[in-house]
């Protein structure tokens, strides 16, 4: 869901608002003016004192409904009684920004489209972006990100996943669903996220870009949204905890007067930001990306062309690997396919994938394989699918339609074979339902291979089963950003003397270009930590 927002002017003080009216106990955002008028009321609330006041802010600002001070912003956030509370606070002395908390959207993501890991070094395991990136030669120069550490706000983390649990270091929920402890990743985005940057190197090869840097975690987004509020309450500890690099792969169109100061402190504070260019594919930089000290990070795929989904514009800074992003989600929450198939002469595996929404055969079954053409209705006509799996080509109709169609012609299973080389991995619903099917795709060749086999008259059976997994792959800006997080917390192991628009200018100026670029639709180019690092250790 967008949100939009008003703004106004009045009294020197920017009055932001939802256009809704009447709301009890409104969560707000109040910015000072400067230190000194947030040091007068953060006195009077750390010693639950509001006769320590000045007569005119006693009247005026409600200090016995202050929730948090956050000190590195000089702001504070209020819950409100009611309009005519909100009303005075807009003309208290020393108020500069009274704003309603806003909720953006969720970062949104797809799961990939195929399992795309490096082949080569380190391990076979390694994902794509982490070779193409150049990580590996970037880590005896930094240590590995040795010392740097990053915050992530995010949907949360699995803090005990194998992949991140040893560079797992604090985490704190601002989401306001807990006391505060609760990190629970129940989208499974930050923990995705956390991988990329900072996942341990580990014995299949997996790793992160920087495999030993530091995570913590602010938990700002929860399953309805990621609120403004929280957003600046995590810049605000990013600030307090001295951290190198805050990653945020999250945004929307617009961004708050709260938000906006909350970066430039971070800026000031010596914290590099970096943020996704977001994912409607338009020529418009997603908020805070846009915002001029962030590093905003578009997605290119694996032959290094630009996603269809990445938003660009002049604010792009730099792109960053977005598309078929193998890396850690909540512990058995993946999923991978295996499939095997016995044509007359013993079982076999073969590569597949399986489609989210669909059925899940967590305990393997074995069906005969019925040919049904392309999944219409008249491709089920006349045949038995009772209890059996539909073996159906890709094209022309929805993989959802296709799957119903064989569901409703007795079906349990289907095996779509791919049209085009590679494999595809989606989703048949999209609100979060399930069909009463099972649903797996094999490559090309073999599917047309077993449809020889069947139609000679063979008997051909297929095995199912959907195996719980750590990792899997999405695709997103929201992938490539962390990439660049990971990057910059290499930099800031190398030399932790840089500050965020060194960071930023490195970041451009090692970049390999790509084109076409007429409208930035990749930045500077594709991310490089090793030019990165290096030009970091020459840097004083």
């Amino acid at each position: 869901m967008k949100l939009s927002t008003f703004s106004a002017f009045l009294s020197g003080v920017t009055i932001a608002a939802l256009a809704s009216t009447t709301l009890a106990d409104q969560k707000l955002i109040v910015v000072m003016k400067d230190k000194a008028s947030f040091k007068a009321v953060n006195v009077a609330y750390q010693k639950h004192d509001p006769a320590l006041l000045s007569k005119a802010m006693l009247d005026s600002f409600p200090v016995n409904h202050v929730s948090e001070s956050l000190e590195h912003l000089n702001t504070f956030i209020i819950n409100a009684q009611n309009d005519e509370e909100i009303a005075r606070l807009q003309h208290s002395p020393g108020v500069k920004i009274v704003e309603k908390d806003v909720m953006h959207p969720l970062p949104v993501t797809w799961y990939s489209h195929r399992s795309l890991v490096a082949k080569d070094v380190p391990g076979a395991r390694t994902p794509w972006g982490i070779v193409a990136v150049k990580a590996p030669q970037a880590w005896a120069n930094s240590k590995s990100g040795d010392g740097a550490r990053v915050l992530v706000l995010d949907t949360g983390i699995d803090q005990d996943h194998p992949a991140l649990k040893a560079n797992f270091e604090k985490g704190h929920d601002f989401t306001g669903r807990s006391s505060g402890d609760d990190i629970t990743d129940l989208v499974g985005h930050g923990t995705h996220v956390s991988g990329t940057i900072a996942g341990v190197l580990d014995d299949t090869g997996f790793t992160g870009v920087a495999p030993k840097a530091k995570i913590l975690m602010g938990r700002v987004c929860s399953t309805l949204g990621c609120s403004s509020s929280a957003i600046v309450q995590g810049i605000n500890w990013g600030i307090d905890q001295k951290v190198d690099v805050i990653s945020m792969s999250l945004g929307g169109p617009w961004s708050t007067s709260a938000e906006q100061n909350a970066v430039a402190q971070a800026d000031a504070a010596g914290v590099s930001i970096v943020a996704a260019s977001g994912n409607d594919g338009t020529n418009k930089v997603s908020y805070p990306a846009a915002l001029p000290t962030v590093v905003a990070v578009g997605a290119v795929n694996e032959q290094l062309v630009k996603a269809d989904f990445s938003q660009y514009g002049p604010e792009l800074a730099i792109v960053a690997p977005g598309v078929d992003v193998y890396s850690s989600v909540p512990r058995g929450t993946g999923r991978d396919a295996d499939v095997s198939l016995d044509e007359g002469q013993g079982a076999s595996k073969v590569k597949a994938t399986s489609f989210s929404g669909a059925r899940e055969v967590m305990t393997a079954e074995t069906n005969v394989l019925v040919p049904a053409g392309l999944g219409k209705p008249e491709d089920f006509q006349g045949k038995d699918f009772k209890g059996k799996y539909a073996l159906v080509q890709r094209g022309e109709i929805f993989f959802a339609d296709k799957a119903k169609n064989a569901g409703a012609a007795g079906a349990v299973g289907i095996i779509i074979y791919n049209n085009a080389p590679g494999l595809i991995e989606g989703a048949l619903t999209t609100d979060g339902t399930t069909l009463p099917v099972a649903a797996f795709m094999v490559e090309q060749e073999v599917g047309q291979r077993v449809l020889a086999e069947i139609n000679s008259g063979k008997t051909v059976k297929a095995t199912l089963r959907t195996i719980a997994t750590d990792y899997t792959e999405f695709a997103g800006t929201s992938m490539a950003t962390p990439h660049v997080s990971g990057v910059v917390a290499l930099m800031k192991a190398a030399n932790h003397s840089l500050t965020p628009s060194q960071v930023k200018s490195i970041l451009k100026q090692s970049a390999q270009p790509l084109s076409p670029n007429d409208q930035n639709q990749y930045g500077a180019g594709f991310v490089n930590a090793e030019a990165a690092v290096n030009a970091a250790l020459q840097t004083h």
